[in-house]
């Protein structure tokens, strides 16, 4: 076997022959290349399609991660609207619970109950041995169930307190308006209703009111609310002081020293109305009380002793 060189000395073709050992090297060595270019090929593929599966991995998994996060942001936020309604109704139980706690200690000063029986500042008085029965959680329908019914009751017992409110309203407004107690806070009766021997002639006639004797400038005081219908001199009366309480009721207050009062001014029961006094048809100090229904005189006495509460 020959081989043909080219040198650049002089750029003539060399032949050089080979020998069988010498060409047998020669043919080793170019096989030992090709076969190392061919694992040098092979563990750079191996090494692509490696780093390719990795980056392949990789992605997928980015994705997932990506998908859960998604999940667990939408689960986050459907449970944040649920906590916010959640709050809502216990912002609207507890807004109940103060208004019932309002209603109950007007409903308490109304009816007059003894002071700490019923102390809605204070909670309830409760107790009892304890009684284990179950240390599972409450699961959230039934928590949610349960707070429904809770808004439901409450709003329940609102109502019917308001209701028993506006009844007790309006038996005090009864109380108020409906003359009882006496007009003045001291003195006698010095004369009753009906038939009476008149101070000043002597003969049997009919006395319209109660006759309450005093000291002159005593207070008088109104048996009942209204409003001053007169505030005057009247023939007979002298100065007198006359209340509408509504509901057919009126009273007079006659032989003032001195109204306290004009006409339309709303008075309460137990208001200074007048001073006591001798003015008009009287032999002395006193006021002269009367009651009407329906425009015509009825006796004062059943109302001057109904206890005013």
């Amino acid at each position: 076997m020959n081989l043909i060189l080219f040198t650049k000395r002089n750029g003539r073709p060399v032949s050089v022959e080979l020998t069988t050992p010498l060409r047998a090297a020669v043919l080793g060595g170019a096989a030992f290349v090709v076969i190392a270019a061919t694992f040098a090929l092979g563990a750079a593929w191996s090494q692509w399609y490696a780093d390719r599966s990795a980056q392949a991995r990789t992605l997928a998994w980015e994705q997932e991660f990506a998908r859960q996060r998604d999940e667990i942001a939408e689960a986050r936020r459907t449970a944040q609207e649920g906590l916010d309604a959640l709050a809502v109704r216990l912002g609207r139980a507890h807004a109940h619970l103060f208004r019932l706690d309002a209603l109950g200690q007007r409903l308490t000063r109304m009816a007059d109950l003894d002071e700490g029986e019923f102390d809605f500042e204070q909670p309830p008085a409760l107790g009892g041995p304890e009684v284990r029965l179950s240390s599972e959680p409450l699961p959230i329908a039934d928590f949610v169930a349960t707070l429904t019914s809770l808004d439901a009751q409450l709003g329940h017992r609102e109502q019917q307190l308001n209701m028993l409110e506006h009844m007790l309203l309006n038996r005090n407004l009864q109380r108020q308006v409906l003359p009882a107690g006496r007009p003045v806070t001291s003195g006698w009766i010095s004369s009753q209703f009906g038939i009476r021997n008149d101070p000043f002639t002597g003969q049997r006639a009919h006395h319209g009111g109660i006759d309450f004797a005093g000291r002159r400038g005593a207070p008088i005081i109104a048996v009942a609310a209204g409003v001053v219908t007169f505030s005057g001199e009247r023939r007979g009366y002298g100065k007198m002081v006359e209340i509408n309480h509504g509901s057919g009721f009126s009273t007079r207050y006659a032989h003032n020293h001195e109204n306290l009062v004009r006409v339309g001014d709303t008075i309460r029961k137990g208001d200074r109305i007048a001073l006591m006094g001798s003015t008009g048809r009287a032999t002395a100090p006193h006021v002269h009380f009367e009651v009407l229904q329906n425009g015509r005189t009825v006796n004062p006495s059943r109302y001057v002793s109904t206890a005013a509460n």
